[in-house]
């Protein structure tokens, strides 16, 4: 006689604790087992489970914005975490929406990237989950531009922006600011005065519109992240030679209004030192560091209540150009004077040189970092396809992941 295992069931509140710890590309396999899982991964409950499960875990991935010179084309590197690998790159994502384009690149915010042509008079929009490879074209702006007797508007350039989640309306929302270029309509000479607008996409109702402009023209930071909690912020010099001030501008996405705040005042000229507005362990903090030299030093400062502290300096770091990113326990992405990307590791001082050699970008204003946390956030989009997103995976990649 045939002995039967006993049956039991789990419980299904386990069972779902169980899936929202896995990563996305499970869980699309999964969606074929049955109905109610493949429902319960589209529920907005288990939508923010599964990602802040990610984000507690400190599950970052890092990809590196690159641009081939000799192809003329923009494309992503996405990093191995295999400790034996030492971010070798596992797979390399063209972007042939943007052809002949190094794209900027805002985000990631719940694991979305909002991706914008660099190209002048590009409207080229796209928000990207490169987890789900679900893509979303936006649509062109309907914002009016303004008309002016006897000028012509002959440039639309788009300076910078970001993309971030408002709380209070559970939107995301991408803004950008648009310098006008006009000449004159008979002999086509350049005007001497700019115009500028501010425009919001939001991807609940897909459609743009017009924000009051500050009348300031924002520096787009060389470190992805500028967002926090719903507020972007952004580097502005106001005033004129040799009276300028460095200050932030601050959007808040739920009221939709901007502001200004002074910042610290004893960095030394702009003009010989970079800033960089940034956040960096859940406030906004400024990196300061020498334009010149290849001998780098580094101070983070972070305001708290209104007074400027410095959190901790990186004295003298040999070989490098840039800054490209921090990385857990307070490491340091960079760029070195060999076109290769390093870490330094403050607590030892140690720089180690990993396997990635941007030599063939040919311009290191193109290598940028950005780090995502997976999600299953929905866009609305459409699955990525050949004519916007390629993936190719490199070396011995393809045998496990």
């Amino acid at each position: 006689m045939q002995m039967q295992m006993p049956g039991f069931a789990v419980p299904e509140a386990l069972v779902t604790e169980i899936l929202s710890k896995l990563p996305v590309k499970s869980l699309i396999r999964f969606n074929c087992v049955c109905k109610y899982w493949c429902s319960s991964f589209q529920t907005p409950r288990f939508i923010s489970k599964h990602y802040h499960n990610n984000l507690k875990s400190n599950n970052l991935n890092p990809v590196l914005k690159r641009f081939d010179g000799n192809a003329n084309l923009a494309y992503f590197s996405q990093l191995s975490l295999e400790k034996d690998e030492n971010f070798l790159v596992k797979q390399n994502i063209s972007l042939p929406f943007f052809m002949h384009d190094s794209p900027f690149v805002w985000g990631a915010r719940h694991g979305l990237f909002c991706l914008h042509s660099s190209c002048m008079n590009g409207e080229e929009v796209a928000i990207w989950n490169p987890s789900t490879r679900e893509c979303k074209i936006l649509p062109p702006s309907s914002v009016q531009r303004p008309t002016y007797p006897g000028l012509t508007c002959d440039l639309v350039m788009f300076d910078c922006g970001a993309f971030e989640f408002d709380f209070k309306t559970d939107d995301y929302k991408f803004i950008r600011f648009v310098t006008l270029c006009f000449v004159d309509s008979e002999c086509g000479i350049e005007s001497p005065d700019d115009v500028s607008q501010v425009e919001l996409y939001s991807l609940k109702c897909d459609s743009w519109k017009e924000i009051p402009s500050p009348n300031y023209r924002p520096f787009d930071s060389d470190l992805s992240n500028n967002c926090l909690d719903g507020i972007c912020s952004w580097k502005i010099i106001i005033g004129n030679s040799p009276y300028e001030k460095v200050m932030i501008l601050s959007f808040d996405m739920a009221n939709e209004k901007f502001s200004v705040s002074p910042i610290l005042e004893f960095v030394g000229f702009f003009l010989k030192t970079n800033i960089e507005v940034l956040v960096f362990n859940g406030s906004v903090d400024v990196l300061v560091y020498p334009v010149e030299g290849i001998d780098k030093s580094f101070d983070l400062w972070v305001i708290n209540g209104g007074v400027w502290t410095k959190q901790f300096s990186i004295e003298s770091i040999p070989g490098v150009v840039n800054p490209l990113g921090f990385w857990k326990n307070d490491e340091l992405f960079l760029l070195n004077t060999n076109y290769e990307v390093v870490l330094f590791d403050p607590s030892t001082h140690e720089l180690k040189v990993l396997g990635i050699n941007t030599y063939l970008d040919h311009h290191r204003e193109y290598v940028s970092l950005f780090f995502y946390v997976e999600s299953l956030v929905p866009i609305n989009g459409i699955q990525e396809h050949k004519d916007h997103i390629i993936r190719q995976l490199v070396g011995n990649a393809s045998n496990k992941y």
